[in-house]
């Protein structure tokens, strides 16, 4: 069975074909940078050529970087235009698509489905957080297997600041920062979340997870077992894909 996932970030938005019997792409993955300003008319009309790519006449799922709440509502918009907050994304979405059947959920919450299901927390009980780092820092809480939804635990407050500013990707670009001095910076932010939720494991996720052997062996004084993401950044397209074939 296959169905379409996409994931919109805050530097691109891709999206592909999903087989959800794998738990993989189904083809490789289409993607175009996020427009600026990100609006939500800029954004669905990235997401349009991103399905039009494909010719794709079906169901779609779709992550957003921010709290959706009752699967259609934005309520919060950290890494894209604030004209998201309070819009209906799925019906927004839904009438650029030409009327498809939309889902629309947390971004870091798909990914963390995708891999619970066919990554790195496969089988996993207790508490289970994946960690995405990008453009921000999101997160997603397993208990038992079960999603808590958008926890947004990367804009913990951390020596002051909102920690995506201190430790995603993107700050270690923008500060020009070694992998050393960043995986300082991780470790203490996983060092602050260990301490407000006890996980048994930590899934690091977001495209850093394809050199996750550059920073994972210096972060030390975590007692959770911590581990790459196995699906890597395609981790959110499957599991937008996921979402959309439970709703349909």
């Amino acid at each position: 069975m296959q169905i379409f996932g996409v994931d919109i970030g805050g530097s691109g938005i891709k999206g592909a074909p999903v087989d959800l019997d794998r738990g993989d792409l189904a083809e490789e993955r289409f993607k175009v940078l996020t427009p600026h300003p990100a609006t939500p008319d800029a954004v669905a009309d990235g997401v349009k050529e991103v399905i039009g790519h494909f010719g794709w006449a079906g169901p779609v799922g779709i992550t957003f970087p921010g709290v959706v709440t009752g699967g259609s509502t934005i309520r919060t918009a950290a890494n894209v235009d604030k004209g998201w907050i309070d819009t209906d994304a799925r019906a927004l979405l839904s009438e650029r698509l030409g009327g498809l059947p939309v889902t629309v959920l947390n971004d870091a919450d798909a990914a963390g489905v995708a891999e619970m299901q066919f990554g790195a927390g496969q089988g996993r009980k207790g508490t289970v957080l994946l960690l995405t780092f990008g453009t921000g820092i999101g997160s997603a809480l397993f208990l038992d297997g079960e999603l808590v939804p958008n926890t947004e635990l990367g804009h913990l407050e951390l020596h002051g600041h909102d920690a995506e500013t201190r430790a995603s990707t993107k700050a270690k670009d923008d500060h020009e920062l070694t992998w050393e001095h960043w995986a300082r910076r991780v470790t203490k932010y996983l060092a602050h979340v260990e301490m407000l939720f006890s996980p048994e494991l930590f899934i690091i996720g977001g495209g850093v997870s394809r050199k996750s052997q550059k920073f994972l062996p210096l972060i030390e004084g975590i007692k959770a077992e911590i581990v790459p993401a196995q699906l890597q950044n395609n981790a959110g397209i499957v599991g937008a894909a996921m979402r959309a074939a439970r709703k349909a």
